[in-house]
Formats: C-alpha cells, sequence, structure tokens
C-alpha cells in the first residue's frame, strides 16, 4: 500500500509515530513560513503542515500545488495547537518531511465540499467528482452498510438470495418497458424488468419457500425525485404464508435497519386500512410524525345558504391547534398554496377559535356564531385553535387538505427528520377504473388476491373488492409494498377476465405462468421495498439521486456520459432496425 494510514484515523495516541498518508487537496493555507494542507480520503481529513524553516524546498513544493492533487506524504504525527473539533482528526497535524505528487489536477469547476457552489446539473456531469463530497460518500457508504444487515437479516431467517433475468418478455401492465432488440430473432424484442414479479411466484412453485434479491428493476416513465428509470429494490417473496407472517418478517426488517443502521428503536408499526387513511388523511401513504385528521363537516356546514359549501361534496377540514394568532398575510399564503394549480383547490375557508372564546372566520356573514359553534365542537377545538377548511368534489378536496396539512406541519416544525413514525396501510382496492380505456386495472398488480370474503364480488362489483395488499409508510413515504397472491389457476383465469384480458390475450402474455400453476403452485405473498427511497430516507436526502452513485436527470439522461445516444447505422442494420430520416437527432 501507498499508505500506513487513512486521513480519518489518527489520534493522539499516534503522536511522534512515522506515518505516510495518501489523498487529494481539499485546500491550503500559505502563512508565510508555514503552508497547512489539509488531505482528504473517503475516511476523513488530516491537517499537513509544511515548514520552511525545517526544509524550505519541500515548503516551496507544497505552495505550488492546487486543490484536488493527488498526493503522498510522510511526516511525523504532532498534537495540534488550535484543534479543530469539527474533524474527527482534529487533535493532530503531520508535521511532513517527504512529498510526493502523484498526480496534478485541473481546477475543479465547483467547490468539493458539503456546501459546494456547483449547481445541480453542472454536478451530475462532473459526478466523479461531486461524488468526493463527504456528503455524497457518507450515502454511498449508508447504502452499503443497508445492504449488507438487509442480508444478514434475509439470510438469518433461511431466505436465499437467488438472481432472476434482466431480459424477459414484454407485458401491457405497469409502467411502459424499456425493449432490447434481438439481433438473433429478427424482429423479436426483449424488455428490462419492471420487477421480478412473476419469477418470483415461479420460485415458490419450484419450492424456494423463502426468496430475497437486491435488483435491479427499469421503467420508463416520467421521472421525479423518487422515481428513476433504473431503480434497486429489495424483493422478496414467502411460501405457505398469510399476510400476518408477511408483515411480521418485514416489518423486524425495518427494526433492525433502523437499530444496526441508526440506534434507534422504534414502535411498532400501526396497521391502518387504505379506507381509513384516505378519510382521515387523505392519502395511502399518511405521515403519522403529528395528527391534524380530517374532520368532515357536511352535516354542520351545509344548508346555510353559503354555495361553495352547499353545492360541495364534501366539506372538511383540519385544526392547526394554537394557530389562531395567523396574521391575514399567512392566511393569504395558506390560500394561495391550495389553489396552486398542482394543488387544484378553488378557495379556503378559515375558523379562529380566539383565546376570549369567540369565533371569526372567513365566511361570517353565512353563518352565525352558533353555527360556528358546531364546526368547533366537530373539530374538538380549543382556544387558541385555527381551523382549516376545504369544499369540492371528494377526491380533489381530500387531496389538497393532505398536502395543505402537510405544509401545516412543516410551518409549525412537526416533521423532524430525526423522528421516525411507521405503518402498514393494509385492504387496498383490487380494482381501479380507468376513464381511458374503460376498463378495470389491477391497483396494484393482476396476481394480487382478493379478499377471501370479497372473491363473490368479482363479477358482479368489482369495484368493491379489497386486495389482500399493504404497503410499509415509513414518515409519509412509502418505503415498500406486496401483496398476497392468487395461486389457484381458476381464480387467476378469472382475474383476467375482470381486467378485459380475452382467453388467448391471457395465454399469449401468461401462459407460462398459468401453467406452473397447474403443477401444484403453494400459497405465497411477498413484498419488495424501494431500496433507494430507504436508504434517501435514511441519509435525511429529499431526492434519490443523491443517494445512487450515477443516477440520471429529470430527463432521464446522464449528462456525465452522454447518454442515451443514438448508434451506428452498421449496429441498427444488425438489429434490424430503421429510423425515419424526420426522427434521427440532428
Amino acid at each position: 500500500m501507498l499508505r500506513t494510514h487513512t486521513c480519518g484515523e489518527l489520534r493522539l495516541e499516534n503522536e511522534n509515530e512515522e506515518v505516510t498518508l495518501t489523498g487529494w487537496i481539499q485546500r491550503s493555507r500559505d502563512l508565510g513560513g508555514m503552508t497547512f494542507v489539509d488531505l482528504r480520503d473517503r475516511y476523513g481529513i488530516t491537517q499537513l503542515v509544511f515548514d520552511v524553516n525545517t526544509d524550505r524546498k519541500l515548503a516551496e513544493k507544497a505552495r505550488k500545488m492546487g486543490r484536488e492533487f493527488v498526493i503522498q506524504v510522510k511526516g511525523k504525527v504532532a498534537e495540534r495547537s488550535n484543534k479543530n473539533q469539527n474533524i474527527s482528526t482534529g487533535d493532530i497535524e503531520i508535521l511532513a518531511d517527504s512529498l510526493t505528487i502523484l498526480n496534478k489536477s485541473k481546477v475543479p469547476p465547483f467547490t468539493i465540499e458539503d456546501e459546494t457552489d456547483g449547481g445541480e446539473e453542472l454536478r451530475m456531469k462532473y459526478r466523479y467528482l461531486d461524488l468526493r463530497r463527504q456528503v455524497n460518500q457518507d450515502s454511498i457508504v449508508l447504502r452499503h452498510q443497508m445492504s449488507i444487515e438487509t442480508k444478514k437479516y434475509l439470510n438469518d431467517l433461511d431466505f436465499v438470495e437467488i438472481e432472476t433475468p434482466y431480459l424477459i418478455k414484454s407485458t401491457p401492465e405497469g409502467a411502459r418497458d424499456f425493449v432490447v432488440p434481438s439481433r438473433l430473432n429478427k424482429g423479436a424484442f426483449y424488455a428490462l424488468p419492471q420487477s421480478p414479479q412473476t419469477f418470483k411466484q415461479l420460485l415458490m412453485i419450484s419450492g424456494y419457500d423463502k426468496y430475497f434479491q437486491l435488483v435491479k428493476c427499469f421503467r420508463d416513465e416520467d421521472f421525479r425525485s423518487d422515481r428513476q428509470p433504473e431503480f434497486t429494490q429489495i424483493d422478496c417473496e414467502m411460501s405457505f404464508v398469510e399476510q400476518d407472517d408477511v408483515l411480521q418478517n418485514f416489518e423486524g426488517l425495518a427494526k433492525h435497519l433502523f437499530k444496526q443502521i441508526k440506534n434507534i428503536d422504534v414502535d411498532d408499526f400501526p396497521r391502518m386500512s387504505y379506507e381509513e387513511a384516505i378519510r382521515l388523511y387523505g392519502s395511502d401513504k399518511p405521515d403519522l410524525r403529528f395528527g391534524m385528521q380530517f374532520v368532515e363537516l357536511n352535516d354542520v356546514a351545509r344548508g346555510k345558504g353559503f354555495k361553495v359549501f352547499d353545492n360541495a361534496e364534501l366539506v372538511v377540514g383540519i385544526n392547526a391547534e394554537g394557530c389562531a394568532g395567523y396574521t391575514r398575510k399567512q392566511l393569504d399564503g395558506l390560500t394561495d398554496f391550495v389553489t396552486k394549480p398542482q394543488i387544484g383547490a378553488k378557495g379556503l375557508v378559515y375558523l379562529k377559535y380566539n383565546e376570549d372564546g369567540s369565533f371569526k372566520s372567513s365566511v361570517d356573514k353565512f353563518f352565525s356564531q352558533e353555527d360556528l359553534k358546531a364546526w368547533v365542537d366537530k373539530f374538538e377545538a380549543k382556544p387558541g385553535d385555527l381551523m382549516l377548511i376545504l369544499a369540492g368534489d371528494v377526491g380533489t378536496t381530500r387531496t389538497a387538505l393532505s398536502e395543505l396539512r402537510l405544509e401545516m406541519g412543516n410551518q409549525l416544525g412537526l416533521r423532524d427528520p430525526k423522528v421516525f413514525r411507521g405503518l402498514w396501510v393494509v385492504d387496498f382496492p383490487l380494482l381501479e377504473w380507468d376513464e381511458e380505456t374503460k376498463r378495470y386495472q389491477a391497483m396494484h398488480h393482476p396476481f394480487t388476491s382478493p379478499k377471501d370474503e370479497d372473491i363473490h364480488l368479482l363479477e358482479e362489483s368489482p369495484e368493491k373488492v379489497r386486495a389482500n395488499a399493504y404497503d410499509m409508510v415509513i414518515n409519509g413515504v412509502e418505503i415498500g409494498g406486496g401483496s398476497i397472491r392468487i395461486h389457484d389457476r381458476e381464480l387467476q383465469d378469472k382475474m383476467f377476465s375482470v381486467l378485459g384480458f380475452s382467453k388467448e390475450e391471457a395465454q399469449q402474455q401468461f401462459g407460462f405462468l398459468l401453467e406452473a400453476f397447474d403443477y401444484g403452485a403453494p400459497p405465497h405473498g411477498g413484498i419488495a421495498f424501494g431500496f433507494d427511497r430507504w436508504v434517501a430516507l435514511f441519509a435525511g436526502r429529499e431526492s434519490i439521486r443523491d443517494v445512487i452513485a450515477f443516477p440520471k436527470n429529470n430527463a432521464g439522461r446522464d449528462i456525465m456520459i452522454d447518454s442515451p445516444s443514438t448508434i451506428s447505422e452498421e449496429q441498427l442494420k444488425e438489429l434490424n432496425i430503421q429510423i425515419r430520416k424526420d426522427e434521427k437527432q440532428e
């Protein structure tokens, strides 16, 4: 090795030792007779000292070095006179007596520090430089640690890690597939897997009763901060289980990761039905770090001559405790927030329960103090509280109020990133109606089992059928989801029929799985976690791009390597692909 120690391990007990360090120059400070250099590697930073009185030639060489030069330095460990408590090696420094420049560096396009002056596009173009920043190195190491602990936990429960194919068959369900042309099979295409769903079910039929995989998945969809065209799942499946078995095993995984990675003991995860989550929070992934449950006011707010309420399907609100002192400017700001196009509300009504016991609302001319008292009673409000109310159609209104609830949680500091609250959301609808195609689609996927007690509704009232499905939610983020699967050929045929598949279509696309059901498929179920999301949650990062070594941007491009890119005419010809002239990139 070119070094005896890393830049993060030397302490006072190493004083007077002769050591050799290697790394990148973070910064240097020339103080006349002394030059101080901060040397960085992924383990930390160590201060180097070059003294002109000890070795003038060496000190002059050190002065000429720039940021990000790669160097090797030898010297003696000494106690620092001006200690730096912000770094782990802040009690010591290295009195250099030898310096080798291993490689020079251009001036970086942005400062390689936690607080950088580089914009996101610039940093993604030079991602290999951005990854040198300690904040990113911490995230990548955290990702590694979470991967190791996940495998340890599942291995201890006798799960077997099995790789499934990346070149598979395209299916129409879910997001758009990335397709790969086959050179040897003219006109035929592989698809990259959106998940290993059918393969892990086949593994259950094969007798591997506990499977897992940290697996790359691919979806050709629009991108947001929590989405990438390629992402990683913790993918799991179990045989001979019911829903409670899956939830207990993987709540255990969550608790294991919190304890081993963050040294936190989290509470048991409550279970909440999808219907209850939507009714109380307007979201199937509620943030339980704070309250502000929805209160419906239809019975006390309508029929009083206020048309906004009278014509609404739903009048519903939240109680922001202790916020009756909000100013008109603050209330106008909340109105502006909910009426933004992406939120979609048409307005905001407020009711202040003043400390003196009086009520003040934005609709006083339509409602008496007695009417407003009925509202207050519904909210179980106290003097000093502020009630915020929306009205309109059920879906839009609940969604908008959910966003307002989160905004109030942010404003009041109730969404503490150091606090973690998890839950299971269960009993999702099995199907949802698609207006565009005029048919039902599976809310999760077509292999999700309906609740046994709802199977009789599949043909007569499919919209009422509940799925044997579940999502893990932590701090308002859906970390993962899964279901008990259909393992019976007859029920799977019926499910395909409800989804609008003809027998021929079902056979063409999923015949291999249907045939496997005829050979003794065990009851089975599983779950898949968004590994990138989970790492981002633990790292306190807003975007999953921050915890992926080489992510794509919002347009799905890797601007560092300039991908996707065109390929040569010869390659296209080999693949039997023709591109129209008007589609060719300039």
